[in-house]
């Protein structure tokens, strides 16, 4: 079972940052990718819609025989917590451990959140940071328009576009003076210099992509499905709408070329799995 693939999906491109940290910390594992393109953004859906969506990624990806599943989504990882135990196989989102990495990271104790909508009002985060230390300050902002500007390739830190909603965003925790920040959605790294950028350089701020593949890796490594190969893994991507815009896009979110790797599959094809 080790040398089964490390299973992860996302609504769109964003949870190719994890796959990103992922490749860097774990490099001989194989891994699949689910992004739920033709249904992007689940952060602005009811909840009984983004579970439904949930379930249906997590089941695609266990037809493929994966040995750990990873919601790379703040969203799915607020909203659709029943997946952590209904899965036979190891499963993670990342709102742990970020929310830990944030804990540690903090100086003064104040702690900002940014995500989706339905990620800011689940308040996992929230709950999570406050669970291991009641007395941080925790602000949060949902940035809905972050999403859409990264899936569309704005994401140049002097971009005036980028800057503007940034500052729109932020100008209120910046006025509160945290120094640590939670990107509480895989998307939200790709604009992370601009995000540092208004901030300051003396703000923290903590990638959950990043935070999850270590994570992912600890988990493997205490159940012994470490893949113990010394050859590098392989990746494989699937996308529920058109490949080539998929390609173009996920490039600047790996800092590699996807190739050939990605295969379209329909919604029928995912409802059905």
């Amino acid at each position: 079972m080790s040398e089964q693939a490390i299973g992860v999906f996302d609504s769109g491109l964003g949870g190719l940052t994890a796959v990103k940290e992922l490749i860097k910390v774990l490099p001989q594992e194989n891994i699949i990718y689910f992004g739920d393109t033709a249904r992007v953004p689940y952060g602005t859906r009811s909840d009984s819609t983004i579970k439904m969506y949930a379930r249906q990624d997590a089941r695609f990806l266990l037809s493929k025989g994966v040995k750990l599943i990873i919601a790379a989504c703040g969203t799915v990882s607020s909203v659709a917590t029943e997946l952590y135990d209904s899965l036979p196989v190891p499963f993670t989102g990342v709102v742990v451990p970020t929310a830990t990495a944030a804990v540690r990271a903090t100086r003064n104790g104040k702690i900002g959140i940014i995500g989706t909508p339905a990620t800011v009002n689940s308040c996992s985060y929230k709950t999570e940071i406050l669970r291991q230390d009641s007395r941080i300050q925790v602000f949060q902002q949902a940035c809905p328009l972050f999403v859409p500007l990264v899936e569309n390739g704005f994401i140049a830190a002097d971009d005036a576009i980028v800057q503007l909603v940034v500052e729109r965003y932020l100008a209120e925790m910046k006025s509160e003076g945290i120094d640590t920040l939670i990107l509480g959605c895989t998307h939200f790294p790709i604009i992370a210099q601009a995000i540092s950028d208004y901030l300051g350089r003396n703000v923290v701020l903590i990638d959950s992509g990043k935070e999850t593949a270590l994570y992912a890796a600890n988990i493997l490594s205490s159940q012994s499905l470490l893949n113990t190969s010394h050859t590098l893994g392989s990746c494989t991507y699937y996308v529920s709408d058109t490949v080539e815009g998929f390609r173009k896009t996920a490039d600047v979110f790996l800092g590699r070329s996807v190739e050939d790797t990605a295969i379209h599959i329909s919604i029928d094809q995912l409802t059905r799995s």
